[in-house]
């Protein structure tokens, strides 16, 4: 318990927290019901929107039955949870910003790795903590909280992975800044978010969803995947086509970001660079060339827009 203690902190003054939960710096009490830290302050009115959609219906949730086997053959079917598992040190200390139900979580979870998962909604971070209980997977931490005043540790985490998260807050550049601390110095980051070209043929998508009353949706292999599973086929619909709250962006104003916070961009998923391809995800890509680089992300409408268009940006914070 201490060593995931001395990874999380006061919302409200990054103060340490006591076993009881309680801050030393400014004495604001926390709650830990059933052993998930409540470390989430009051939220403005989008966001609370954004914490009530996921707590009607959870993301992604499990599939019945599910074991430890089958979620990570799951997960690696896709190939850059492969490459950063493979990536990331068996020591290190990894935290996942809005980890949902913590699939990802759970699968990074493996040799000596501390791994926290955070979120706003509780009701995703109970169906996490019950898969870890059930897959005997001790070295995971769910904590609730808001990415905005987070109840974790500044400089505290080897791995800062946030994918699919923020995109749903108000202010994502705000939101970044707020996450950037949480690396130590030449530790890792991990954004995904919905790229701007690559999300196009979903919004096509989703209008002829909207206009049909979600009775026809074409091309979505991943909602004709999930026609056996009806809670996963509504969360993966109410994610996509109905969340209150979603925005797009391209390689360009993420590297801004990482510009404006002391992260060195270290390469895109998919590759910036045509017809470069590398298996090592926290090695520098080469320099990249300004038209290329639009030219890659109008490629992505093909490779990525079946799945929603999410991209993937790694950074290293620079030494102190």
């Amino acid at each position: 318990m201490n060593a995931w203690r001395e990874l999380l902190a006061c919302p409200a003054c990054t103060g340490s927290l006591t076993s009881g939960w309680q801050c030393q710096g400014c004495g604001a009490r926390y709650a830990a019901f059933d052993g998930i830290p409540d470390l989430r302050l009051g939220g403005d009115a989008r966001t609370d929107a954004v914490r009530r959609f996921y707590e009607r219906t959870p993301f992604p949730g499990y599939r019945p039955r599910e074991s430890l086997a089958s979620l990570r053959a799951r997960a690696e079917r896709s190939k850059f949870a492969r490459l950063l598992d493979e990536a990331i040190p068996g020591d290190a200390r990894i935290v996942e910003i809005g980890c949902g139900t913590g699939q990802m979580s759970l699968y990074l979870a493996r040799a000596d790795r501390l791994v926290i998962g955070a979120d706003l909604t509780r009701a995703s971070l109970l169906l996490g903590q019950d898969a870890a209980l059930r897959f005997g997977l001790a070295r995971v931490q769910f904590v609730e909280t808001d990415l905005r005043r987070p109840g974790l540790r500044a400089g505290a985490f080897d791995v800062v992975y946030a994918s699919g998260v923020l995109h749903h807050t108000p202010d994502p550049r705000a939101s970044f800044a707020r996450i950037a601390a949480l690396a130590r110095p030449g530790g890792i980051i991990v954004l995904g978010l919905y790229n701007a070209f690559a999300r196009i043929p979903f919004r096509v998508r989703r209008l002829i969803a909207r206009m049909s009353g979600y009775r026809w949706i074409p091309f979505d292999d991943v909602l004709h995947e999930r026609d056996g599973e009806p809670a996963r086929r509504e969360a993966w619909l109410k994610d996509q086509y109905q969340h209150p709250e979603e925005h797009r962006h391209t390689l360009g104003e993420v590297q801004d970001w990482f510009n404006e916070n002391g992260i060195e961009y270290v390469r895109a998923y998919p590759s910036a660079l045509i017809g470069e391809a590398s298996d090592d995800l926290f090695t520098a890509a080469g320099d990249t060339w300004s038209l290329e680089t639009w030219l890659a992300q109008l490629g992505w409408m093909k490779s990525l827009g079946a799945e929603g268009g999410l991209f993937l940006t790694i950074g290293r914070r620079e030494a102190a």
